[in-house]
């Protein structure tokens, strides 16, 4: 027995000495960099006094401890930053759907602001700024070297006033001049519109009022129809939709999920990853559904069509979304102002990232440029003739009443899809999908 103790006690000293050999240089590895941390906060308080002291304009102190504040968050990505008490409040107005402005989400990329999305019946989008749009000078004054909060501010003023914008666009050779009238943004979350028995539901933006815009718009669609039973699919549109609150993206991703995960958020730390599953019940009892997807859709809008994609209940199309796959926590701070931190990643329920990939939809079908209105006369689509034409032509004498009038309403409906292609192909290709599975009829 006092062998073993002794054995013990010495496993116990060996031990001991392992541990102060390596904890040595571990505690004076911490000692230098904490050093090193407050040297270089002495090293920011010496330059902050010495700006105050010499620099050529007196200044005001809240404004250098502002942008170094604000320096420090942006030099980690593109999405943190500090919001002053002013931007916070207009932060929170924004997420409740009404806000003066252009009507654009944007983002930094080498230094110039990047449109990610128009939002739908603003003034941005009704003066043709398209997702990509590249803003280099804001009233002739560069963006460029500014932040990205800095070059908001400069778009922001008077509702009513005019501003000027100078825009690169890709496969244009020069930047050009666009001239907006800012207005009050009056956010509709979601509208809805029915393309035959098809149920188009427009969502452009993932704020409070989203989730029961879609319910809503849903039901009153159906009830349109005559009932669920007439509905033979739906659309979900989230082309130029830049985002908006998580919470609202795991309501609207639960919507058509009867089970399973929706997203999940991970973090540096185990405590700040999280996960999201759907709860019992499917709004459109198993509808086929087609998710609409672009380059502006970002976010909480590549949650949703990341988690349908992935339980295979939607069929994406479009073109490749945006890229945006981390979260970003607001952080009340002193003086009501507040921090837009960037803490966690976010995965689809395959467990994939799509930061800087995005969602890519399991059918490319890229939008057409708009065709010249010379092209779109009667040369351009010329109308073949059928049998029907020629005169003296047998008449059909095998349909009824009742199958000629149906044949015509089939005819209209052909001539409905035909003039959508034109004025919306990627939704007409959606549209054409539903059609077809809606043929085929349920699988067994």
């Amino acid at each position: 027995m006092k062998k073993f103790m002794m054995a013990a006690l010495g496993g116990t000293l060996a031990g001991a000495v392992f541990t102060t050999q390596f904890a040595g240089p571990i505690l004076a590895q911490q000692v230098d960099q904490q050093g090193s941390v407050y040297e270089q906060l002495d090293l920011f308080g010496d330059i902050f006094e010495r700006i105050r002291a010499q620099y050529v304009e007196e200044v005001d102190s809240a404004d250098l401890i502002e942008a170094a504040i604000n320096g420090m968050l942006t030099s980690l990505d593109p999405h943190s930053s500090y919001l002053p008490p002013k931007d916070f409040s207009d932060m929170r107005v924004q997420t409740r759907g009404e806000f003066g402005g252009l009507g654009i989400e944007v983002t930094q990329e080498e230094g110039f602001v990047k449109v990610v999305s128009p939002i739908d019946g603003t003034p941005a989008e009704e003066a043709g700024i398209e997702a990509g749009d590249f803003v280099t000078h804001v009233d002739g004054e560069s963006v460029l070297g500014l932040t990205l909060d800095q070059a908001v501010e400069l778009m922001r003023g008077p509702v009513g006033s005019d501003i000027i914008i100078t825009v690169v666009r890709e496969g244009i050779d020069e930047p050009f001049d666009v001239t907006i009238t800012r207005d009050t943004i009056k956010l509709t979350a979601v509208r809805s519109r029915l393309v035959g028995n098809t149920i188009v539901l427009r969502v452009t933006t993932f704020n409070d009022q989203t989730y029961p815009n879609l319910e809503d718009k849903f039901n009153k669609a159906v009830e349109e129809l005559g009932g669920l039973e007439n509905v033979n699919g739906v659309v979900l549109d989230l082309r130029n939709n830049p985002g908006g609150l998580l919470t609202q993206a795991v309501r609207v991703s639960d919507a058509f999920l009867e089970a399973g995960e929706i997203v999940s958020t991970r973090g540096r730390n185990p405590v700040d990853s999280d996960r999201f599953n759907a709860n019992p019940g499917d709004l459109t009892e198993g509808k086929p559904v087609v998710v609409l997807i672009n380059g502006g859709s970002a976010s909480a809008s590549e949650i949703v069509a990341g988690a349908l994609q992935d339980h295979r209940r939607a069929i994406v199309v479009g073109t490749k979304s945006f890229g945006k796959g981390s979260v970003q926590t607001v952080m009340p701070l002193a003086g009501n102002g507040a921090m837009r931190l960037t803490t966690a990643r976010y995965y689809t329920p395959s467990g994939r990232s799509i930061q800087a990939l995005g969602v890519s939809p399991d059918i490319v079908v890229a939008q057409p440029p708009r065709r010249p209105d010379a092209e779109e006369g009667d040369e351009a689509n010329p109308r073949f003739r059928s049998e029907a034409d020629l005169r003296g032509s047998l008449s059909n004498d095998s349909l009824t009443e009742d199958e000629r009038k149906q044949a015509e309403e089939e005819q209209a409906k052909a001539e409905e899809s035909a003039q959508l292609r034109d004025e919306d192909y990627q939704l007409a290709y959606a549209v054409d999908i539903l059609k077809g599975l809606s043929a085929l009829g349920p699988s067994e």
